[in-house]
């Protein structure tokens, strides 16, 4: 699993959040963090210590279980992807 995909999943989630009727400014504001933090992984530059990006995805995982099911999908896979890379 490359970057790359992750990359992709990131806007897939964006996009279906954009489709979706109800989706509140705090959810889409967590969204834009954690693919700023995810950023901040992938960029050798920023010291990435103490990111806690699989913990924010899981939090937002169960957040979307309730009501986004497409975005839980979306995150779910993310979260496996960045499993996989080592995160």
């Amino acid at each position: 699993m490359s970057e790359q995909r992750i990359k992709e999943l990131l806007e897939e989630l964006r996009g279906e959040l954009q489709r979706t009727d109800g989706v509140d400014e705090a959810l889409l504001a967590s969204v834009r963090t954690l693919e700023s933090n995810i950023g901040d992984l992938v960029d050798p530059a920023v010291d990435s210590d103490e990111n806690t990006v699989l913990d924010d995805a899981i939090a937002l995982e169960a957040v979307f279980a309730a009501s986004h099911p497409v975005a839980e999908k979306i995150i779910r896979e993310l979260i496996n992807s960045l499993s996989r890379i080592g995160i």
